[in-house]
């Protein structure tokens, strides 16, 4: 997939000009520790009614997840329900900052072990999104304190966290394989690509995206001090600078390379776009996912010392899109239909291998995804002085298939591929939102 701007890769899905239960037999869940969870969901449920702040201040705001969020204001006070039909962090507009981590489960991990720590994730997670501490144990001097404490006095900040399986976690090891979801399978190789596997795959992900960078490392820290012994952290990305908007509320951003991304990318509240495109419907076998997703992660480094060495005209070419105000070459404003047919003096305004033209749903026969990327650093390179980073992508979609079929087109003709290579890459399934009661572990276990 692309680059992070209109060319995002996911930004080709959704045409956006980047820049441009228990069944018998089954074994129980392990007891959660108390100092792992105190009544595990049930607490979870409680904690729901609850407003504190991280370190006991009283939330500001309650919010379902509209509007953009700045650190310090109301917004950043407001909290996302964090549980409903979806997890949140899908189709909830893009927070600021990102945390994706992966994990593997631990060789002498049992199932048990597994459906527990799930348990206690849930409970976690659900605190943690409403400003509060990870439950436990309070005032014991003899232990490690249940959480770490960096987001103590911090703001919500409209945390989301949203955890999704991979495809290894259905083999033989823990009786997963008879509810592995129709379209989770690795990804094929890709045309261009050249994968670190330091960043590639994962049993499971979690993405944690808030408006202050701790509080979303706070919530992924946690989970992993949760996960001692049962779970290894794989790889893990931090994000900033969303490099796509997720309803028209919110401001077109830039990515990394100077241009608007996520101009025609899927508005999430339309519920109709939504179930078409990216929530897994009635045609899925497996009914435990429906109502999910699947998440395609991709580390998509930019060549930036190449890129801003580059003349304006040839750059806005391998977008089709205008750097300053974001219109496609063949209009004036940022949200005007892309002429894909206009020609001058021969040519296409709109040049044959645009990022915005091969990425196009018009042109992919309406295919579209949902993206959700983000902007990273990965410092300096020692040898050349180079700048490292690029788009962390991630979209979301009811079928991985839609990744493949538009990233073999950019991948294979795309003029962004000069400044850019995939050198990361992960799919997970995403199950559906938790009912009051519900939890990870029961969910994924039957």
């Amino acid at each position: 997939m692309t680059s992070s701007s209109s060319h995002d890769p996911a930004a080709g899905a959704d045409g956006t000009p980047d820049i441009t239960p228990d069944p018998a037999g089954h074994p129980a869940p392990a007891p959660v520790s108390r100092r792992r969870l105190l009544g595990a969901v049930g607490a979870g449920a409680a904690v729901a009614g609850a407003a504190l702040g991280a370190g006991g201040t009283a939330l500001a705001t309650r919010d379902s997840g509209s509007g953009s969020a700045a650190p310090g204001g109301e917004a950043a006070a407001a909290t996302v329900d964090f549980r409903g039909a979806h997890q949140a962090g899908i189709a909830t507009p893009s927070q600021d900052r990102l945390c994706f981590a992966t994990f593997d489960v631990a060789q002498n991990a049992t199932r048990a072990d597994l459906a527990a720590l799930l348990t206690a994730w849930t409970a976690a997670a659900e605190a943690m999104t409403l400003g509060r501490q990870v439950p436990g144990d309070e005032g014991d001097l003899n232990t490690p304190p249940d959480d770490t404490g960096e987001a103590v006095g911090l703001t919500p900040g409209r945390l989301t966290i949203t955890i999704g399986y991979g495809p290894g976690l259905f083999d033989d090891r823990f009786g997963l394989a008879a509810r592995r979801p129709s379209g989770l399978r690795p990804l094929p190789a890709l045309p261009g690509e050249n994968l670190d596997p330091a960043v590639t795959g994962g049993d499971l992900c979690v993405q944690a995206c808030a408006d202050d960078p701790q509080v979303a490392f706070h919530a992924v820290r946690n989970l992993r001090r949760l996960g001692f012994g049962t779970v290894l952290p794989r790889w893990m990305e931090l994000g900033f600078g969303r490099t796509s908007s997720t309803s028209p509320q919110q401001a077109t951003p830039r990515n990394l390379m100077g241009f608007k991304d996520g101009t025609r990318n899927i508005d999430a509240r339309d519920e109709n776009v939504m179930g078409r495109h990216v929530w897994i419907g009635e045609e899925e076998p497996q009914r435990w996912v429906r109502g999910g997703s699947y998440l395609v992660s991709r580390k998509i480094k930019m060549r930036m010392e190449q890129w801003d060495r580059d003349r304006l005209g040839d750059q806005q070419d391998v977008f089709g899109r205008y750097k300053g105000s974001g219109a496609p070459l063949t209009g004036h404003r940022e949200f005007d239909t892309p002429d894909f047919a206009a020609k001058s003096g021969g040519a296409y305004v709109i040049p044959d291998d645009a990022h915005i033209r091969l990425a196009a749903p018009e042109n992919n026969k309406g295919l579209r995804i949902l993206r959700r990327g983000y902007s990273y650093t990965d410092g300096i390179d020692k040898t050349t002085g180079d700048l490292l980073g690029g788009l962390f992508f991630i979209a979301f979609m009811n079928s991985p298939d839609r990744f493949v079929t538009l990233q073999r087109v950019l991948g294979a003709h795309d003029a962004l591929n000069e400044y850019i290579q995939h050198i990361g890459s992960g799919v997970f399934a995403v199950p559906p939102g938790l009912a009051a009661g519900q939890d990870w572990g029961r969910q994924l276990f039957g």
